[in-house]
């Protein structure tokens, strides 16, 4: 248990330290005092506490001379106070860890043993030891450890990588995966190397086990899936070695560790014509907890279980989103292969004369799934391909990326999603893979980041993954619409707002986001607010977004009453903003509502704008000014039509419109020009 630190009450002149000491003394025997210290990290480990034990005997010999210390002596034991207590709680750590996993992050857990000793030269630093009344032989000591402490180099035991590379050259040949090879593991060369990290008893084995298990769960749901996926594969690992290197020597404590259940299995005897059934029992780590039987296929989830392929994506497809283990809610889809573990099913059947039955197979009808069903499954569910490498290296980063969304830093969640956003920019495979390794329900979460360029990155990320169209679903589905609203109104920079209204766009392709979209109460006044502020670019995403949003019919009052209509009005004005043809576009959608023509018509400068336009605007531009100016003539429009009557060039362009027009744009002139001749004849009827 740690000790808590006593509450100084600093001031000049020299100051009682009893309890301090006290402290320090206590927590350096519990150091000390540690025992069945872990076998990985055991020099680091056993020279850090013998720098404690060292220190120790300062602490004990200043107690004893019971006298006042300066302020920069107090100082320093509270930086060493802290450092100790860091030192407790990292052999704790390596204590309560598996040892394979340690041995795997071995250089990671040594430089955080580095980063403590130089915390402990820099608490050294500023001990006036020429000021404590001390022996000569504790000064030289500490003399020492200080000068030791500061030029220290970073120690990364040999020994422990050379047993990590042997460690992962057994999992390469136990995740060989080509059929034709058929190379079995080496369990000699494994029982070395468990031994040799203190792995030595059955009992060693399940203790190994459960704390790779709980590993796996404290890494279960956060993205982290390569991770999960080498634990998991250690867990296989040793699993099946502790029941292959124990199954003769213990073989009843071996029997305990597994259910007693007993299963089926046809296997076709290559000196018999005919075919035999027989009952084993099947290992437990084997079983898919779905349905019990052997798992042909396995493959982990979210969560960081394993299940059969065939039984999860099952599952799956009925409308579960939890595990059927844990319950966990899974944060994504995707069904990464178990390749360890599928080895080691394969070696057992072999072993024990099985023929391995593929599950697309017709004998797994003891699942009641017909092959048809079960590719539907799969196609539903899991996309992951594994025959292209290039496809195999994107998978992989995407899932190393999202688990680094997922724990790291701000400054690692920041470089994430800038790699993510790249890697999303091309390719609708990348998108693809990415969405499937969990990326989506993180970036959304990020969009609410205080951090401007996480924020940026995030939304710009989920810009380019709703290119693929399955992402805009999964994307709407996170509940993204509210976080990307707040964005486009109030984002950090100016480009994530833009980013957002771009995203907008892309989402409301679908026409049941734009009713989601368009329900929101804060989207078109934001995308307004961004047509009115953002540059030419922004003003150009919100027009857009505006357009896809107004075909749907329920939401052109929304943008009216928002105040699209003067805005847009005013920018076919602005050359700058280079959104001519955009704008008349919306405008021309806005037309179909009767609040939406009712604001138009107000305007006294569009109708001479949309004149000029159809002389000097593009063919489309050209198209949607014909488009308004006979939806305004049309239906009461009779002012409107008088006031193009009155202006000169009114009559030569539409004229020229008929003549060299597109077919559409000639069609809805000559309408208007007819419209103006009945309109000019009742004029001069009632004159007359």
């Amino acid at each position: 248990m740690d000790v808590a630190l006593p509450t100084l009450m600093v001031s000049s002149g020299f100051l009682p330290t009893g309890s301090l000491l006290e402290s320090l003394i206590h927590i350096s025997n519990e150091v000390a005092s540690m025992e069945r210290l872990p076998v990985i990290q055991v020099r680091n480990i056993s020279t850090m506490i013998r720098r404690i034990k060292l220190l120790s005997s300062l602490f004990e010999e200043i107690h004893e001379m019971n006298t006042p210390l300066p302020p920069s002596s107090i100082l320093c034991l509270t930086e060493l106070f802290s450092v100790i207590r860091r030192v407790k709680s990292f052999i704790q750590g390596c204590k309560d860890a598996s040892s394979l996993w340690s041995l795997v992050q071995t250089e990671l857990i040594s430089s955080q043993f580095h980063v403590v000793v130089k915390e402990m030269g820099r608490a050294l630093d500023i001990l006036p030891l020429s000021l404590l009344n001390i022996t000569a032989d504790i000064r030289e000591q500490v003399e020492l450890l200080h000068k030791q402490a500061k030029r220290v180099d970073l120690f990364v035991d040999p020994r422990e990588l050379q047993r990590r590379e042997e460690l992962l050259q057994v999992m390469a040949t136990n995740n060989e995966k080509n059929a034709k090879n058929k190379a079995l593991v080496d369990f000699r060369e494994v029982k070395e190397i468990l031994s040799s990290i203190g792995l030595r008893s059955p009992l060693d084995y399940d203790e190994e086990i459960s704390k790779l298990e709980a590993e796996a769960q404290k890494q279960a749901g956060t993205g982290g899936l390569i991770v999960v996926s080498n634990i998991n594969n250690l867990i296989s690992l040793v699993l099946y070695s502790k029941s292959m290197i124990f199954s003769e020597e213990h073989n009843e404590k071996t029997n305990e560790a597994f259910k007693k259940r007993s299963a089926s299995f046809r296997m076709n005897n290559d000196h018999s014509s005919s075919s035999q059934s027989v009952i084993l029992n099947i290992p437990d780590e084997f079983r898919c907890p779905i349905s019990l039987d052997l798992m042909r296929d396995p493959v982990i989830v979210a969560s960081g279980h394993t299940y059969d392929r065939n039984s999860i994506a099952q599952w799956i497809n009925t409308g579960h989103n939890t595990c059927p283990k844990s319950g966990m809610k899974l944060i994504h889809m995707a069904l990464i292969p178990n390749y360890a573990l599928k080895s080691l099913v394969h070696q057992w059947c072999r072993e024990n004369n099985i023929q391995l039955i593929e599950s697309t197979s017709s004998s797994s009808s003891d699942l009641g799934r017909s092959n048809s069903m079960r590719k539907s499954c799969e196609k539903a569910v899991d996309h992951i391909s594994a025959t292209k490498t290039a496809m195999d290296a994107v998978k992989m980063t995407a899932e190393f990326l999202v688990g680094k969304l997922a724990t790291g830093s701000p400054e690692i969640q920041r470089q994430a999603a800038y790699e993510l956003r790249l890697l999303a920019k091309t390719g609708m495979d990348n998108r693809r893979i990415i969405a499937e390794a969990g990326a989506i329900p993180f970036l959304v979460t990020l969009l609410s980041s205080h951090d401007p360029r996480i924020q940026e990155n995030a939304v710009t990320a989920l810009l380019n993954l709703s290119i693929f169209d399955n992402n805009k679903i999964l994307i709407m589905a996170a509940g993204a619409i509210d976080n990307i609203v707040d964005v486009l109104q109030s984002g950090k920079t100016m480009e994530a707002r833009e980013n957002a209204a771009a995203a907008i766009f892309s989402l409301s392709m679908i026409d049941d986001c734009k009713v989601t979209i368009g329900a929101h109460p804060r989207a078109m006044p934001a995308l307004v607010a961004l047509l009115r502020e953002g540059t030419s670019a922004g003003k150009r995403d919100a027009a857009t977004a505006l357009f896809n949003l107004v075909v749907y019919s329920a939401n052109k009052g929304s943008a009216v009453v928002a105040g699209a209509v003067p805005l847009l009005i005013e920018l076919l004005m602005d050359d700058k903003a280079g959104i001519t043809d955009d704008a008349l576009a919306v405008l021309a959608l806005l037309l179909g509502c009767p609040d939406g023509l009712e604001e138009i018509r107000k305007s006294r400068i569009l109708v001479p704008l949309l004149i000029d336009l159809l002389r000097f605007g593009s063919p489309k531009g050209k198209e949607n000014s014909i488009t308004l100016l006979l939806g305004l003539c049309k239906d009461g429009g009779e002012e409107v039509a008088r006031r193009l009557l009155l202006n000169p060039r009114s009559i030569p362009s539409l004229q020229s419109l008929v003549a060299d027009g597109s077919l559409k744009a000639r069609r809805k002139a000559d309408a208007l020009l007819r419209l103006l001749n009945r309109c000019c004849s009742q004029s001069h009827s009632t004159v007359g």
